[in-house]
């Protein structure tokens, strides 16, 4: 059964202060000193952050779009540590790190998503770094460090982002340059021998040139610790560099180059088994974050991930009204990954893995601003090639080595136009179509070997193949798949503070390959396996009204949508008996074209002012997502028969009910002779019961609620800024995924993974 629904969560009080915030009383509501006089100004930020969600500069309150943003100095006063602690504080997000890894992520937006990162998954969040779409969710879980702003979009993407994405999109937007050298610097000292260190700096060579680069380390101890071998778990060890050039040989051309790099040389994530021992009767660990594995190399390799890429940008200004813009990249990244899946000394159940990605793209955009229509237009290419070797070491009635090869490329283009017209002051319509050839071709190899010390491929030239289960490594895997996908869209401003807009959006992700399919073991015939699993789409309503009251003092921010989901691709592992003996010895890949689903939901954001002091910040999501047709192979009356199992279907890492309630109180306070503001900020984020796959599992996470609280100074003049930073205060246990394989090798799989204990940290920033 599925975990019991929370109709009474801990933070009920956050929902309803939020929901407060948004009633009819706001637009008379005095915020008042604590002296009992009126507050004098409007809220400093909040009304006036300005974003790139349309690709163009826009007030955030008057962009007709669900787009949650964070500025670079909020990101710094709350110590947020990487992308994934975003999720906290945005409306129906999913971040975090994928089962079994350090930085590879895992994203989910209203439902939609990708569990697996393996070759031939498409992300259904696409994360862009400036206007670079990362094909991957390799090394994507980065420290945020030399960023202006990020981005958080919500609903199907294709109109204006060179990638189409269906569920939403994440955009890293960096600094530019500035006229004057500009260093800064910051440290951060914390517990679990927490060590971090970034340098950032950049200078104007002349008066068209500038440079700069960035540089960051960013290490601390396991909370965990490897039983048998005293290696490290759950640590960090990882560097990170950026370097750009900005040139401007004229006032109307924009030049520049960057690139970027990152190595993650963290230990092996492993996880906590649930169960103890099937054969051996091994205990179950007090401590979730210990481990005793035994696997740390794959291909001869400790666990590492390196990632580097470049890019290229250069925007015209034709006329103050039409300018264009070309935008070049490529990136790499590269991943050994021992995986343990039963988390025990013995060799049971391991899976040592390569992954290799590579992309190139290229896209070109003609943006026009004038007093009546405004709109973007462009072309967009990507050639991609996703590459995974692993074997599955599994001990039991069969010991055997599986390896499984995947090689999967992807060449997508698309021509795209979004364009608003305005009526008069008040009345806007917006008109967007978008185009898109995806083509995907695969290899895919699954040998089964005797015995339990690996295959050729990765590292045992003297193992003896007993099976080959399938092998289309000779061009057979090739689809190709074509859609138009509108946008339509409406905004009027009601009031000078009142901003009502609709919207329908259709979303597409195309089709492709299951890099782990066993045409033998599940007994799926060639013509199904060639055909691969279908695209999927969604049709997304939504209504939304932006507003501000008492001269920016307090803001709202409400949407609800309707989505319709139809061919939902869910890829998945299942067991299976790979000789006939009626006990499962392996497990493969299927990923099923789930057929029908219905999202629908609320999300209520809400800032105030109550007075120059004290600020609260609020955010409460609702969510209702079912499948209503889920059609699997069954025997009925012993004929295969397709069987509607709905009603036993759940959608992953989408909990029903999520909020957060941030409150800042600022105190003028000297130090050493030095003006400066003293801030405490404390938030309380509720998450509702999380279904960790497409079906109910001991693995799910009940409800839970954490709590942070940031003490930092900041002078006056913004050079110095000190703070404090606590994590998880309440030290929650939290699962964040894991493996369920009960029958498979001689001790079962149930593992799983959780997120960060509590943490303190302490900062230090300087701006030279």
């Amino acid at each position: 059964m599925r975990p019991t629904t929370v109709r009474h969560f801990p933070l009920h009080r956050i929902a309803a202060a939020v929901l407060a915030l948004s009633g009819s009383t706001l637009g008379t509501a005095q915020a008042q000193t604590e002296s009992g006089a009126p507050a004098a100004g409007p809220i400093q930020d909040a009304g006036v952050v300005t974003v790139s969600a349309r690709r163009r500069p826009e007030n955030l309150q008057d962009v007709p779009v669900s787009v949650t943003a964070f500025g670079g100095d909020q990101l710094s006063k709350q110590g947020t540590p990487d992308i994934t602690a975003l999720a906290l504080s945005i409306p129906n997000t999913t971040l975090k790190a994928s089962r079994a890894t350090n930085s590879t992520l895992t994203a989910f937006i209203r439902g939609v998503g990708q569990q697996d990162p393996l070759a031939g998954f498409e992300a259904g969040v696409g994360i862009y770094l400036d206007d670079i779409y990362l094909a991957r969710p390799q090394a994507a879980v980065t420290d945020i460090y030399d960023v202006e702003r990020i981005e958080v979009l919500r609903g199907p993407q294709g109109t204006l982002y060179g990638r189409n994405t269906i569920g939403g999109a994440v955009k890293y937007v960096t600094r530019k340059l500035g006229s004057k050298t500009d260093i800064r610097g910051r440290i951060t000292l914390g517990d679990y021998s927490q060590r971090e260190a970034v340098l950032t700096a950049s200078t104007p060579i002349s008066d068209t040139v500038r440079l700069g680069g960035s540089i960051a380390r960013f290490k601390h101890d396991g909370y965990g610790r490897n039983l048998v071998t005293g290696a490290q778990n759950y640590d960090k060890d990882m560097t990170a560099a950026r370097l750009s050039a900005e040139f401007t040989p004229t006032p109307e051309l924009f030049i520049r180059l960057a690139a970027d790099a990152t190595d993650d040389d963290s230990s092996p994530r492993n996880g906590h088994r649930v169960t103890v021992g099937r054969t051996s009767g091994a205990p179950i660990l007090s401590n979730v974050y210990d481990t005793r594995a035994n696997l740390s190399r794959a291909l001869g390799h400790e666990q590492e991930v390196t990632a580097h890429g470049w890019s290229a940008l250069l925007e015209y200004t034709v006329t103050p009204q039409l300018s264009v813009k070309s935008v070049t990249a490529a990136r790499r990244d590269k991943s050994y990954a021992p995986i343990d899946f039963d988390s025990l000394q013995v060799v049971d159940f391991e899976v040592p893995a390569l992954y290799k990605n590579k992309q190139f793209s290229q896209e070109f955009q003609i943006t026009y601003t004038g007093d009546k229509v405004q709109g973007v237009a462009g072309v967009y290419y990507i050639d991609a090639n996703a590459y995974n070797i692993f074997d599955t070491v599994l001990a039991g009635a069969f010991p055997s080595s599986t390896f499984t090869l995947g090689d999967i490329d992807t060449k997508a283009w698309a021509v795209f136009a979004d364009a608003n017209y305005k009526v008069n002051d008040a009345l806007s319509f917006s008109l967007g179509g978008r185009y898109t050839v995806d083509k995907r071709e695969a290899k895919v190899l699954r040998q089964i070997y005797l015995g339990l010390n690996g295959t050729p491929a990765m590292g045992n030239p003297n193992a003896v193949l007993f099976r080959t289960d399938t092998d289309f490594t000779h061009g057979e895997l090739a689809r190709e798949d074509k859609k138009f996908t509108p946008k339509l869209g409406l905004a009027y401003k009601a009031s000078a503070n009142q901003n009502i807009y609709a919207s329908w959006a259709r979303g597409f992700k195309g089709g492709g390959f299951d890099p782990r399919m066993n045409v033998a073991g599940t007994k799926i015939s060639e013509a199904t396996a060639r055909a691969g699993f279908l695209p999927e789409t969604i049709d997304s309503l939504e209504l939304g009204l932006k507003s501000s009251y008492n001269n920016n003092r307090i803001l709202t921010n409400i949407a609800l949508f309707d989505s319709k989901y139809k061919n939902v691709q869910i890829p998945g592992s299942v067991e299976v008996d790979t000789n006939g003996d009626g006990r499962p010895d392996s497990f493969a890949g299927v990923t099923t074209n789930a057929g029908k689903a219905k999202i629908r939901g609320l999300e209520l954001e809400a800032s105030a002012r109550l007075t120059n002091a004290l600020s609260v910040t609020g955010m409460y999501s609702h969510i209702n997502a079912r499948y209503t047709q889920f059609l699997t192979s069954q025997l009925v009356g012993g004929v295969p028969a397709l069987v509607n199992v709905a009603s036993e279907r759940y959608f992953q890492n989408t909990p029903k009910n999520s909020a957060n309630l941030r409150a800042t109180y600022d105190l003028g306070m000297p130090v050493m002779g030095r003006s400066g503001t003293f801030s405490i900020s404390g938030s309380a984020s509720y998450k509702d019961d999380t279904t960790q796959f497409e079906y109910a599992s001991v693995l799910d996470q009940p409800a839970y609620t954490l709590y942070d609280l940031s003490l930092t100074w900041t002078s006056a003049d913004n050079r110095i800024r000190a703070g404090l930073h606590g994590k998880n205060l309440g030290d929650k246990r939290y699962r964040t995924g894991g493996y369920v394989f009960p029958n498979l090798g001689k001790e079962g799989v149930l593992t799983a993974f959780y997120g960060a204990p509590r943490t303190v940290s302490a900062t230090f920033e300087y701006r030279f």
